[in-house]
C-alpha cells in the first residue's frame, strides 16, 4: 500500500488507547469514523475492555488478527514510545499521535520525540504528529480525528484539501466553509511534524484527483525544500497551493545585531519563500478558502498566476457604500481601480449586471473584475447573483457581498466564482492573486572555493572585504598604520578595525572627510583613546559621493534557508524599512526586479530628471553577493552602505561585515 493510501484511504484502522466511555476525547475517533460512513475494519486497542462502543476490542496491537494500514495512537504522552515500538514491530505503514508534550514541551520532550522517530524509521513506518488531531477524508468517508466539528451529521465534500499545523483549524475551516457551500476533500493535522511535514503531505495531494487546491495553515516552515518542490509540481499540475501563516508580527522574534537580521526577520523570509515557490499567501483566514476559485480561474479566464499584472481592477457595484469599501481596501494594498461602475438599484437587473460585468472583464486596463452586491444578496439570492453568474469575459471575476448572505455565497461557490464575505478579505484575495508568480528557476550556485578559503580570516572588516572581493565586488579600502602612512587620496574615511564592533558609526569608530595625514593621525589617536584594545587596526578609503546608498544583506534563515536583502541603506536602514527580500541566489534579472521594488532608489532611476545611478552595476553586485548561498559556513553578511555611483561608474563597498 502506498503512503498516500495508508494515510488517506486506509481500510484497516487501529485505535490504540480507544476509550469505552463515549464522553471522553479518546472515544471520538471511533464514534466519528462510524458516524461519517467508514466501512472498513476498526480495531480498538485497550487491555481493559472486551468491547468498545459495540465493537470487539483487543488487548494489544499484536492481538489484532490482520495487518493494519493506519494506527491512531490515543494514549497519554508517557505511553506513546512503547506504542510506536509495537506499531513498528507490526509493520504498520503510518501511525498518528494525538498526545502533546514532546518537542512542544522543551528539550526533554524533544529528545523523546527523536527517539520515537528513530523507532518508527527502524520499522519502516511514517509518523503524523505528535500533537495531531488526525486525518479526515470527506470524499471517501474516513473521519479518523477527534475534532469536535465531526459532531455534525454530515460534511460537505469538495475539492479543497487542507494541511494544518493546528488541529483545531481543521474544524474551524470545515464549519466556516460549509456555511458558504464550500466543501473539503482531505484534511490533516500535522502537529509537531516529527516526521511527515506539510511539504511532503502537500506533495502527496498534488497527484490526488479529488484535490483541486491545497490549503496550508502554518505556524512555521520546517521543510522548505520539499514544500518548494511540491509547489513546483502543483503549478505544473494546474493546482494552486495557498498558505495562511502565523507570525506576521515580530513579537518574540530574535533580532540579529545587524541591520539585515533586524529587517530580514522570519516572516519577511517566509514571504520571500512563498513568492519564489509560487505559493499564494493570504492574510485573512477566510480568504484561505474563499480565494481558490480565483486561483483556479474556473470563472472563464486562464488558470495560474497573472501574466504582467497591471495591479488594477474594474469594480461593478449595486451599492455605492459597498463599492467604496472595496476600493478603499484595494488602495491600501497598492491596487488601483481602473473603473468604477454603479448600476444603481433600478439598473441591477440580471441582463444589465451581466452586460456591465462582461464589459469590465474584457477591459484592457484591468487585471480582473469585482462585482459588489448590496442588500438584495441577502433576501433575493437568485436574482441578486444571476447577473454575476451570467457574465463572461477574458479576465477573472470575483464578488463581494455587502450583507450577510450565505445563500448567495453558496450559489456563487457552486458557479465556481470566488466570493468574499468582507471587503478586507476581498482585497486580500485580489492582492494575493496579483502577487502570485510562477515558481522561480534559481540560477546555479557558483564555484566559490576561493572565497570560502578566505573565511578563517573574515573575523573583521578587512577579512569580510577580501571575501566580497573574491565574489567580484571591488574593494577600495586599505589597512593603514598612522605612524607610517602610505600615499593616500584625500579626503577619505577612516575606520577602526575591530572584530567586536558591529555598528561602527554608533561606536564612534568612523570619521568621514579626513582632509590630510595630520587629521588622520589625530582621528586615529582619538579612537585609540576611546575604544582601547577593541581596535586592532585602521582602514582608510577615499570618500565616495554617489547617487544612492543601499544596504545589501545576506542571511541564512533558520526556516527557509539563504536570503538576500536589498534596501535603502545607511544608519537609518531599520527606520526606513524600505527593502526587498529574495531567496538566494538570485539572477541578474531577479536583482533588477529587487531594485525596482525599493522605493528609495527612485531618484537613482532618474526620477524627474535626477542623475541616474549605475543600476546595472548594482544588479551585478546583488547577484554576486547572493552567491554566498554557496558557502554553507556563512551565516550572515552585510554591506551597509553600498554606494551607487553615477551611470556607468559602478558601486563602492563602504562598510563590510561577515559572520560564519
Amino acid at each position: 500500500m502506498s503512503l498516500f493510501s495508508s494515510l488517506f484511504t486506509p481500510r484497516r484502522i487501529a485505535l490504540i488507547g480507544a476509550s469505552a466511555d463515549a464522553s471522553r476525547l479518546t472515544a471520538r475517533a471511533q464514534i466519528y469514523l462510524r458516524r461519517h460512513g467508514f466501512r472498513g475494519s476498526l480495531y480498538p486497542v485497550n487491555p481493559r475492555a472486551g468491547t468498545i462502543l459495540g465493537e470487539p476490542a483487543f488487548s494489544c496491537l499484536a492481538a489484532v488478527p490482520e495487518s493494519v494500514d493506519f494506527a491512531y495512537v490515543l494514549l497519554p504522552t508517557a505511553l506513546v514510545p512503547q506504542a510506536i515500538a509495537e506499531c513498528a514491530t507490526a509493520r504498520v505503514p503510518v501511525a498518528c499521535i494525538l498526545a502533546d508534550g514532546f518537542a512542544d514541551a522543551g528539550p526533554e520532550g524533544a529528545a523523546v520525540q527523536r527517539q520515537i522517530v528513530e523507532r518508527a524509521r527502524a520499522g519502516g513506518m511514517r509518523l503524523i504528529g505528535p500533537n495531531s488531531m488526525g486525518v479526515i477524508n470527506i470524499t471517501d468517508a474516513i473521519a479518523c480525528s477527534v475534532n469536535a466539528a465531526l459532531e455534525a451529521e454530515s460534511l460537505p465534500s469538495g475539492g479543497l484539501s487542507l494541511v494544518s499545523h493546528s488541529g483545531s483549524m481543521l474544524g474551524t475551516l470545515i464549519s466556516r466553509a460549509a456555511a458558504r457551500g464550500i466543501g473539503f476533500s482531505k484534511l490533516i493535522g500535522t502537529g509537531n511534524e516529527a516526521d511527515l511535514a506539510a511539504g511532503e503531505v502537500a506533495d502527496l495531494l498534488v497527484d490526488d484527483p479529488q484535490t483541486s487546491a491545497i490549503l496550508l495553515f502554518l505556524e512555521t516552515i520546517r521543510d522548505p525544500e520539499r514544500l518548494a518542490a511540491a509547489a513546483r509540481r502543483a503549478h505544473a499540475a494546474g493546482k494552486a497551493i495557498i498558505a495562511y501563516k502565523l507570525g506576521r508580527s515580530e513579537a518574540g522574534a530574535r533580532l540579529a545585531t545587524t541591520h539585515t537580521g533586524a529587517l530580514a526577520g522570519s516572516d519577511a523570509a517566509a514571504d520571500a519563500f512563498f513568492r519564489a515557490a509560487g505559493i499564494l499567501r493570504v492574510d485573512f483566514l477566510e480568504t484561505l478558502f474563499e480565494i481558490p476559485p480565483l486561483a483556479a480561474a474556473r470563472c472563464g479566464a486562464a488558470a495560474g498566476p497573472p501574466v504582467a499584472p497591471k495591479r488594477a481592477v474594474s469594480v461593478v457595484t449595486t451599492t455605492g457604500g459597498g463599492g467604496a469599501m472595496v476600493v478603499d481596501r484595494l488602495g491600501l494594498c497598492g491596487i488601483a481601480t481602473a473603473r468604477l461602475t454603479d448600476t444603481t438599484l433600478a439598473g441591477a437587473r440580471k441582463e444589465t449586471v451581466a452586460d456591465v460585468l462582461s464589459e469590465a472583464r474584457n477591459a484592457a486596463d484591468a487585471d480582473l473584475a469585482i462585482a459588489v452586491i448590496g442588500s438584495s444578496a441577502q433576501f433575493r439570492p437568485d436574482l441578486a447573483v444571476a447577473g454575476v453568474i451570467a457574465s463572461s469575459g477574458e479576465k477573472p471575476l470575483v464578488a463581494f457581498l455587502a450583507p450577510e448572505a450565505n445563500a448567495s455565497l453558496r450559489l456563487l461557490a457552486a458557479a465556481g466564482i470566488a466570493a468574499f464575505r468582507t471587503p478586507e478579505a476581498c482585497a486580500d484575495g485580489v492582492r494575493a492573486w496579483l502577487d502570485w508568480r510562477a515558481p522561480r528557476d534559481p540560477p546555479p550556485l557558483a564555484d566559490l572555493s576561493r572565497a570560502a578559503s578566505l573565511l578563517p580570516a573574515a573575523i573583521d572588516e578587512p577579512g569580510a572585504r577580501a571575501v566580497f572581493a573574491a565574489l567580484g565586488l571591488p574593494d577600495g579600502a586599505v589597512r593603514v598604520d598612522p605612524a607610517a602612512l602610505p600615499p593616500l587620496r584625500y579626503p577619505l574615511a577612516l575606520k577602526a578595525v575591530s572584530p567586536t564592533l558591529t555598528h561602527k558609526t554608533e561606536a564612534g569608530a568612523v570619521v568621514l572627510n579626513v582632509a590630510d595625514a595630520d587629521e588622520l593621525r589625530d582621528a586615529a589617536a582619538d579612537m585609540r583613546r576611546r575604544l582601547g584594545d577593541r581596535i586592532t587596526g585602521f582602514l582608510a578609503q577615499p570618500m565616495a559621493h554617489g547617487v544612492a546608498e543601499v544596504i545589501l544583506g545576506f542571511r541564512r534563515d533558520p526556516s527557509v534557508g539563504p536570503v538576500v536583502l536589498l534596501g535603502a541603506g545607511g544608519v537609518l536602514a531599520e527606520i526606513f524599512r524600505d527593502f526587498v527580500l529574495s531567496i538566494a541566489p538570485v539572477s541578474e534579472t531577479e536583482a533588477n526586479d529587487m531594485i525596482a521594488g525599493v522605493k528609495g532608489l527612485a531618484p537613482a532611476r532618474g526620477y524627474r530628471g535626477l542623475p541616474k545611478g549605475d543600476l546595472a552595476a548594482l544588479a551585478r553586485a546583488v547577484g554576486a553577493f547572493s552567491q554566498l548561498a554557496a558557502i554553507p559556513e556563512v551565516s550572515e553578511a552585510e554591506i551597509n552602505p553600498l554606494i551607487v555611483l553615477g551611470e556607468g561608474e559602478g558601486v563602492v563597498v563602504a562598510d563590510a561585515l561577515l559572520r560564519v
